[in-house]
């Protein structure tokens, strides 16, 4: 599958409904059509998702025009009648069920409303539904993998950067994101809480990650004729001392991602070049593995985040971990004001990080006995294990916006209570 770039030219989400025009008029048959999809949102082919609203609008004004024009046809059905999102279709192409008896020409049965379940809201990390998630990389990516493991059996969409695979789920391209936020040894990437903030998607998951690195090369290739080894610069700092172990004199080159260094020696048919990368992406690109778990320490973790356009509705029936961003207020102590909020009320705090607040990234302070003063302003991301439905999660962040300058939620969702194997593969 072609990975989305920022260039890619984004979907249009209009709907143009093209009139045929006819010579004269013809007797007209009313027909009450219903979209045979769920309650929510809808999708057709070469489409995008809609309102229930709009595809009513639009399936009501098909309809009309295709009684019309079978009957100026002769009964032919197979005439083009509208344009989708920039696409000639057939009517058969957009699924319209008519409902209700109208006349005796259509007998027609109305299909019930499928009922709501909690699953519709909150759906769990592993319920397993058929959807479009985007992920970083190319094929064979640990965060290809990650992906499969939140969302199993779905159809995962190569992005080309971090950013990319956000404008995919707001543009609709894609259901949800699957994207890294920390590793157990490289520690935060810091580039998706950068993007957590800019754009408006929910966190609606996670999902912990074991990383298994491989040492991979084209078939044949002793190591002892290596000279060079690229990767993902974490990848290379996580197999420093496993590469030095193995006897290997070999120059490190980072690039954008695992995966995309074992596609680029196999397109480049480089002899004298490795790869650490997973040992899906060998299979994928034809290469062998040299070495096998090379990465300096097993308990190599790396936790993925499952963001969605929506937020879910928070429970209290199983563990929930919500994340926040804030901007604390001018004056003393008000960060140990803030955290305080959460250890009165036995909250745990798993997570706290600090990046740069780029509307004001330094604050002056004027003192008359020491002169000027310049204080770096900083945006504080904080994860806490309860959720959102629990009152004291309520009141903690009511507490909390009385010493901020800005709050926001950005997710209530259910903790990764998988276990997993430190010294296994995936």
């Amino acid at each position: 599958m072609k990975a989305l770039s920022p260039y890619s030219p984004a979907p249009s989400f209009t709907t143009l409904i093209r009139r045929p025009s006819f010579p004269r008029l013809l007797p007209f048959h009313s027909v009450a059509v219903q979209c045979a999809y769920g309650p929510e949102t809808f999708s057709v082919q070469n489409g995008v998702g809609l309102s229930r609203a709009d595809w009513q609008s639009s399936c009501a004004i098909l309809a009309s025009n295709v009684v019309s024009e079978q009957q100026s046809a002769g009964g032919g059905g197979g005439g083009v009648v509208a344009s989708v999102n920039g696409h000639k279709t057939n009517v058969e192409n957009l699924n319209l069920v008519p409902i209700g008896k109208i006349s005796d020409t259509y007998q027609i049965t109305k299909p019930q409303p499928k009922p709501l379940t909690i699953t519709d809201f909150s759906p769990a990390p592993m319920h397993g539904e058929k959807l479009r998630v985007a992920y970083q990389g190319v094929p064979g990516a640990y965060s290809e993998a990650a992906a499969g493991k939140a969302y199993p059996n779905c159809e995962a969409i190569p992005c080309d950067q971090f950013e990319v695979a956000f404008q995919a789920v707001e543009l609709w391209i894609a259901d949800r994101a699957v994207l890294p936020v920390e590793n157990s040894l490289g520690g935060s990437i810091h580039r998706n809480y950068d993007l957590l903030l800019r754009h408006r998607l929910h966190i609606v998951g996670e999902v912990q990650f074991p990383v298994h690195h491989c040492l991979l090369a084209l078939p044949g290739v002793r190591k002892e004729y290596l000279n060079r080894v690229i990767s993902h610069p974490q990848a290379l700092a996580q197999c420093e001392l496993t590469l030095t172990k193995l006897g290997l004199n070999v120059t490190r080159e980072a690039v954008d991602d695992t995966a995309g260094a074992a596609e680029y020696i196999a397109a480049n048919n480089l002899l004298n070049t490795a790869a650490i990368a997973s040992a899906r992406a060998a299979e994928l690109y034809g290469l062998q593995v040299i070495a096998d778990g090379i990465q300096d320490d097993s308990s190599n973790v790396t936790r993925f985040v499952m963001l969605a356009r929506d937020p879910i509705i928070p429970r209290t029936d199983r563990p929930f971990k919500t994340s926040i961003v804030f901007a604390h207020d001018k004056g003393t102590s008000a960060l140990f004001k803030v955290l305080s909020a959460f250890a009165f009320r036995n909250i745990s705090l798993t997570k706290i990080e600090s990046r740069p607040h780029r509307n004001c990234p330094i604050r002056l302070v004027d003192d008359a006995n020491v002169g000027t003063a310049k204080h770096f302003e900083y945006m504080f991301y904080v994860d806490f294990e309860a959720s959102m439905a629990e009152t004291r999660a309520q009141n903690a962040l009511a507490e909390v916006q009385e010493f901020t300058s800005f709050l926001r939620v950005l997710g209530s969702y259910p903790m990764d209570m998988t276990p997993w194997s430190p010294s296994g593969g995936h």
